[in-house]
């Protein structure tokens, strides 16, 4: 079962267990962690799903999408152009069975 940490400032991370096929987004939203929207539902066009990937799951990332890149511009927190990724774009399975994440301070 795939496994995301989510880290908020000063804290040693919330571990939530996720369904193979969902997402970074909707394991959150699921499980009542604090500080990710999802407004849209995972659809890309709102980045209230905006996180911070930690250095040693980036390499099991897919590239980022037109879509994915555009929203990106729009965060509320500082992008970070290597680390920044919406969650409804991270699927959980395959090469990413694990990732920890950082919360940003806002979201909107």
């Amino acid at each position: 079962m795939p496994k995301v940490v989510f880290h908020h400032s000063g804290d040693a991370g919330t571990v939530v267990d996720a369904d193979p096929g969902s997402n970074v987004m909707r394991a959150a939203v699921q499980n009542g962690v604090a500080g990710i929207v999802g407004e849209c539902g995972g659809q890309a066009m709102c980045a209230t799903c905006h996180v911070y990937v930690r250095e040693p799951y980036l390499g099991a990332l897919p590239p980022v999408s037109e879509d994915e890149e555009e929203m990106l511009d729009c965060t509320a927190a500082p992008r970070d152009d290597r680390r920044s990724r919406l969650g409804c774009q991270l699927t959980l399975g395959g090469d990413l069975e694990e990732v920890e994440v950082d919360v940003p301070e806002a979201q909107l």
